[in-house]
């Protein structure tokens, strides 16, 4: 490898992930401290990108199991949006390829928001399949937030281009005539659930966005429907909108 200058070298490793052993022993014994100290940033990144696929290889435990007892589309279902003040609830079905690898994939609550955004278009282009379900505010005040999301999940896998042979569902069983399995924190056991939470999240924080220029005022935009004080002032000040969930609290009151 010709010798680089510094800037190079931040470029090449950047989009790098792999480097030879020979050109690792180049850059780490150049004379120059910022090259050896780019190749430490580098090696840690390495380490970590390789921890996310190894974990990731750990989280398909469950639908490599569903595989082995003969289904071919195992899907995980999540949903998003049960505890805010409006807005609707939004599920997720997702079947990803057997030899799909998305390092970084987990909780949608445990990542920040650009990295949601990240791994949704990630998602969206390498699974098998996907499906979107939504229950309105309406709905959720008809039959409870429980079976709103349960109808949420239900419409989203009803959605798929193909209809899965087995289901991961976080926490819920559904009225479906699909095997199904229900994983208590299931968001953080199976890549699958992870992926549809992820999904569901993103999806329901970008109808909250378009919501808040429906309805101007509420900020749900910022706070995604949640009763945070700015909202709950808001409520005070504009009263309810059709958004809002009238059963929960302190709204109903």
């Amino acid at each position: 490898m010709r010798r680089m200058t510094i800037a190079e070298l931040k470029t090449r490793l950047s989009d790098s992930i792999s480097l030879s052993e020979e050109e690792q022993q180049q850059l780490r014994t150049d004379s120059r401290a910022g090259v050896r100290q780019l190749l430490v940033k580098w090696e840690k990144k390495r380490a970590h990108l390789q921890a996310l696929v190894e974990r990731y290889h750990q989280m398909n435990h469950f639908e490599n199991e569903a595989r082995l007892a003969g289904a071919q589309r195992v899907a995980g279902i999540d949903e998003a949006g049960r505890g805010p003040l409006a807005g609707p609830v939004v599920a997720a079905c997702v079947v990803l390829k057997p030899e799909t690898v998305i390092p970084g994939i987990n909780d949608s609550k445990q990542l920040t928001a650009a990295k949601r955004d990240f791994l949704y278009d990630q998602i969206r282009e390498s699974a098998a399949f996907y499906g979107i379900g939504i229950a309105s505010a309406q709905e959720i005040d008809a039959i409870n937030i429980y079976q709103a999301a349960k109808k949420a999940m239900v419409r989203a896998v009803k959605q798929m281009d193909r209809q899965p042979d087995h289901l991961l569902i976080d926490a819920m069983e559904l009225p479906l005539d699909i095997p199904q399995t229900s994983l208590i924190k299931g968001d953080a056991r199976s890549n699958s659930i992870a992926a549809a939470s992820i999904l569901a999240k993103v999806t329901r924080d970008r109808l909250m966005c378009d919501l808040d220029s429906v309805y101007p005022g509420y900020d749900f935009a910022s706070h995604k429907g949640y009763g945070t004080k700015a909202h709950l002032k808001a409520i005070e000040r504009l009263g309810t909108c059709p958004e809002h969930r009238m059963t929960f609290a302190p709204l109903k009151s």
